[in-house]
């Protein structure tokens, strides 16, 4: 298991919006959900992502945009638009349709053809949310690349209506985010998270790894170095130069943000249970080291879930 799909557990599309209905020039669709990422990617034709506050981005064909929320953002077939904005969320409307609901993506039959096509993601838990938090607000990725294959699959997809549409599409929006975050994160210039640059290293890539793959297993410095081939000296330099902390450090928060979801998805689980699933022994070095992470309790973590979930 490496860091990057260990960090994908929690997201998944579901229900994306997809389709065609039709939009003649001026258009603007306003995406109000708030959704925590939302990746958007055309077929044919062009606009702009307008996110709030921020400078408007071109979106051509086979172009594609990831968008952190959770503020609202505009999809324009012009830059200062006279469109009235049709607001998206679940279901869009137009004037056009008389208020009829529908769900799906859009083509403009107008004088140009385009077709969006759109994914809001949820973000289960504290594992999915480092990757969020490891994205800027606006990234996007050019024609040309991994996701050309899929956009083929997602056009053919579209232009049927078949049992399990939905499904096949939610999966293939799945693969195309990776293949956005990977293309964006390994190009000239791009602003990949250390954990994930790192990954290219033999050796502190191989650690990253094994400390993903077995996460509760009794790691000390001189274990990791000897499954990876190296000597202690030289792993604790490594993984620290290129992650930016120690590698028993990098474990103990991967730890912590393993037993933060566990607290909240297993609500009967005793604390005691918890630390065990994530190597500790007992549940009051697990409290200890949870505190001194997450700045809470584990108990008092669980509660305010528990609250947010009710809520």
């Amino acid at each position: 298991m490496d860091a990057l799909s260990d960090l994908f557990r929690g997201m998944r599309a579901h229900g994306s919006l997809f389709g065609s209905s039709t939009l003649s020039p001026p258009w603007a669709l306003d995406f109000v959900d708030g959704a925590p990422l939302t990746l958007c990617t055309v077929i044919g034709g062009g606009g702009w992502i307008m996110p709030e506050g921020r400078a408007p981005v071109r979106l051509g064909a086979g172009e594609t945009v990831a968008v952190r929320g959770p503020a609202p953002f505009l999809f324009v077939d012009e830059v200062g638009t006279t469109a009235e904005p049709v607001a998206c969320g679940e279901h869009c409307t137009t004037p056009e349709q008389g208020g009829t609901r529908y769900r799906r993506g859009w083509t403009d039959c107008g004088d140009g053809t385009t077709t969006l096509i759109v994914g809001a993601y949820p973000v289960d838990g504290e594992i999915s949310r480092r990757l969020l938090d490891a994205l800027p607000v606006v990234l996007s990725v050019g024609a040309g690349g991994a996701g050309d294959a899929i956009l083929e699959h997602l056009a053919t997809e579209v232009a049927i209506d078949a049992p399990g549409q939905q499904v096949v599409l939610d999966r293939l929006l799945d693969w195309m985010l990776v293949c956005t975050l990977r293309e964006y994160f390994d190009r000239a210039g791009g602003e990949a998270p250390a954990w994930y640059a790192a990954q290219r290293d033999p050796v502190v890539g191989d650690a990253l790894r094994l400390l993903h793959a077995e996460p509760a297993a009794p790691w000390s410095v001189a274990t990791l170095a000897g499954r990876t081939g190296v000597s202690r000296s030289t792993l604790a330099k490594r993984f620290a130069d290129l992650v930016g902390e120690p590698p028993l450090t990098y474990l103990t928060r991967w730890r912590m943000t393993l037993a933060a979801d566990l607290l909240t998805e297993r609500e009967t689980a005793t604390i005691a249970e918890v630390a065990r699933l994530v190597g500790y022994s007992d549940a009051f070095s697990f409290s200890a080291a949870f505190k001194r992470v997450r700045g809470v309790s584990p108990s008092a973590f669980r509660r305010t879930g528990a609250l947010a979930r009710t809520a």
